[in-house]
């Protein structure tokens, strides 16, 4: 399998800031590659300048064999790019919009409105073709704007955010269309705040932190080492307190860590045996609400590779509105 993607020692910095600090990866044909990390850790100025919208300060870049260092736009009509912010016309109509994308990629009048009016069927917007983009509702536009990405049969296809501040019946469609392009053969970049859209999506992920790569891998073999370890979530309706302390001299051999407020996690190369926990929580003064054994997840090895947990990245999606 060749290599759609090749990145070696990519840098870029503004000022006194290291927005990528040297990073190095590939993405194989055919693969869905996800970069996935907070903000302001240097995703989309990575996929800027994979795309050609920003210059490397140091480094090299091929996409599809073609040296873009020297020739930043030499591989355009290889790639298709869906921004985190759409970048079609509000004052046009979402097939209008359409055609206007697939002419700028030289396509005939009769191919470019048979296309658009495909996709615009594909991705169930055909009711609102003649409708101006500006007048479409967030989900619509993330599935118009893919579209346009996609209207030249692009071999490499970019995603910055694509559900990011959409609803959730549109985030589950747009993950469903993502998935088809990758079952037909697309090569995708993915770059997302959200740890299990990752998990669900991606072949394999990269986890970066302020402009580093820290761990690059496939799905399973990421999860692989805490899938063999037993864990359990032990809900408190009055709080931890310092039960953590108390239970780890109580249960020598299992880890306790208190995540949020209220909550004990407890991990164990054994079965978990929940009756005794429960009796030495209750009889210390703890309101045990709920116990349960948990199936650890690519979150758990985010938040053990970065020391960041998924909430907080959220969050931080959410306060930033979307800038990265």
């Amino acid at each position: 399998m060749s290599e759609s993607i090749y990145v070696e020692n990519l840098t870029k910095h503004f000022e006194t800031v290291e927005a990528v600090d040297g990073i190095s990866f590939s993405v194989q044909e055919g693969e869905l590659f996800g970069f996935l990390g907070p903000n302001g850790a240097g995703k989309t100025t990575t996929i800027n300048m994979l795309t050609g919208l920003a210059r490397p300060d140091a480094g090299t870049i091929h996409i599809g064999g073609i040296d873009c260092t020297r020739k930043p736009r030499g591989a355009q009509h290889l790639i298709g790019v869906v921004p985190d912010e759409s970048n079609l016309y509000p004052e046009l109509s979402g097939f209008d919009n359409l055609c206007f994308c697939a002419a700028l990629y030289g396509m005939g009048k009769t191919e470019r409105q048979a296309k658009a009016k495909a996709l615009l069927e594909a991705f169930d917007l055909t009711k609102a073709a003649a409708r101006k983009f500006g007048g479409y509702s967030k989900g619509m536009k993330r599935r118009l704007t893919i579209a346009a990405g996609i209207i030249h049969r692009p071999k490499i296809l970019f995603l910055d955010e694509p559900t990011t501040g959409i609803d959730v019946a549109s985030a589950r469609q747009l993950r469903q269309l993502i998935g088809d392009l990758h079952k037909n053969g697309t090569t995708i970049f993915l770059t997302t705040h959200y740890i299990e859209e990752a998990e669900r999506l991606c072949d394999r992920i990269a986890f970066i932190m302020s402009g580093r790569i820290v761990r690059v891998d496939t799905v399973a073999n990421l999860v692989q080492p805490i899938r063999e370890k037993h864990v359990m979530q032990i809900t408190c309706a009055n709080g931890v307190n310092n039960f953590s302390n108390r239970l780890a001299e109580e249960f020598p051999g299992q880890n306790f860590t208190s995540p949020e407020p209220g909550l004990i996690q407890v991990e164990a190369d054994s079965p978990i045996r929940v009756g005794p926990l429960v009796r030495f929580l209750e009889d210390s003064g703890a309101e045990v609400a709920e116990a349960r054994r948990i199936k650890p997840s690519l979150e758990d090895v985010f938040v053990r590779i970065t020391g960041v947990g998924a909430d907080v990245m959220r969050k931080e999606k959410e306060k930033s509105g979307g800038n990265k």
